[in-house]
């Protein structure tokens, strides 16, 4: 199986994902691979990462898009594939869904999005962990990082995730569950392990 947990920065997603990877590994008695996206180990990893640092600050808007899609079609062929062919699961922070929210664009739309990720794997089940902008915000201050480039701008972003999600259950046909991951981890966790588990 395939999982993706996507969410507004700050919604909990990695922390969320690590302790499902490890319930689940523990339950099922399964090797469970977590894996997250840009990720740097794979094409275009660094430059993706250097422009979410504010690093790379001139960049053409269509460079971005293309980018993640490399980065996923080489992440997909060369991480997610192999592991689900050993009889893995996959847990990947963030996917296509990201895409459509971040690269997306009055120019670009949703569907010429989707073009570039064609070749991507499709994910068995998609978590959206909907977790309200107080507390995305009062998350990313415990981290004390430097912003990156999209952690602003929430309630934008929240309402392009709702367009994006939509799209994706409509046109392509995604299994996507929404998650309330305001309460505690357990609690979020609890939720997805439940929604796997009916799966299973």
């Amino acid at each position: 199986m395939f999982i993706v947990i996507e969410g507004l920065d700050g919604s909990g997603k990695s922390t969320a994902g690590k302790q499902l990877a490890e319930e689940l590994c523990s339950r099922l008695h399964k090797k469970v691979q977590l894996t997250h996206e840009p990720n740097k180990d794979y094409c275009g990893g660094d430059y993706i990462r250097a422009v979410l640092a504010k690093k790379i600050t001139k960049f053409h808007p269509r460079v971005l898009p293309l980018s993640f899609a490399a980065n996923r079609l080489d992440h997909c062929v060369r991480l997610v594939q192999p592991c689900l062919d050993a009889g893995q699961m996959v847990i990947s922070d963030r996917y296509y869904l990201s895409s459509l929210v971040y690269q997306s664009s009055e120019d670009f739309p949703f569907e010429k999005v989707m073009e570039v990720n064609e070749k991507a794997l499709k994910p068995d089940l998609i978590f959206f962990l909907n977790v309200s902008n107080e507390v995305c915000y009062e998350r990313m201050s415990i981290r004390n990082e430097p912003e990156e480039l999209f952690e602003s701008r929430l309630d934008d972003y929240r309402k392009k995730y709702i367009s994006a999600i939509d799209f994706l259950r409509t046109v392509h046909g995604d299994y996507i569950i929404e998650i309330d991951g305001n309460g505690t981890v357990a609690e979020t966790v609890q939720q997805m392990v439940e929604v796997v588990e009916s799966l299973l």
